[in-house]
């Protein structure tokens, strides 16, 4: 697939629409490898990866719930929140947990690492897009109250999850967007 078919054919594909089928070792590789190619200032490439598929993803479907949980004092989470967790793991092949490892003794602003996180993500849709696989890409608020489970360092955060699985996407129309020249202005 070219380059400008890719771009307008990326869109948000969520676990209720994933086919059946593996997703391959080598293919989340490749993934992880267009991903550490996103620029990054100073070359710190603030990005790192935890990829959770078989028994590792439902055991992180398990945290995801314990951490829903545990900030809710007043036991208001519902049942339907617990299961949509649970059922959006069960529907996805492979789920991809984003980190960023905020740069020491480095004189860079922290949204410009955000940024190269994003880009890395975005780097991922894409191959993803080109590679007949859906995803999308969920930060949940309780990604915080994991951060043992993920035994992050101080300085390391969640970015939240990218959720993978088979998917055509010929199937989907190309979504309008605003014509570029509204929000473009030439200094000539």
């Amino acid at each position: 697939m070219e380059i400008n078919k890719i771009i307008n054919s990326r869109r948000a594909v969520y676990p209720n629409q994933f086919e059946p089928g593996d997703i391959s070792e080598d293919t989340i590789k490749q993934l992880l490898q267009n991903a550490n190619m996103a620029p990054t200032h100073k070359m710190t490439q603030p990005w790192f990866f935890k990829v959770f598929k078989n028994r590792a993803k439902g055991a992180l479907a398990k945290e995801m719930v314990k951490a829903l949980k545990s900030g809710d004092e007043k036991g208001a989470t519902s049942n339907f929140k617990e299961r949509k967790i649970l059922d959006k793991c069960e529907k996805t092949n492979c789920i991809i947990g984003v980190f960023m490892s905020r740069t020491q003794g480095v004189s860079i602003p922290e949204w410009e690492e955000i940024a190269a996180v994003s880009m890395a993500v975005q780097n991922i849709w894409l191959t993803c897009t080109a590679n007949n696989i859906g995803c999308y890409w969920s930060t949940p608020k309780y990604t915080d109250k994991m951060r043992d489970y993920f035994n992050l360092e101080p300085n390391e955060r969640s970015m939240g999850f990218m959720y993978l699985g088979e998917f055509d996407h010929s199937l989907l129309d190309v979504k309008a967007r605003a014509n570029i020249d509204k929000n473009t202005e030439w200094m000539l």
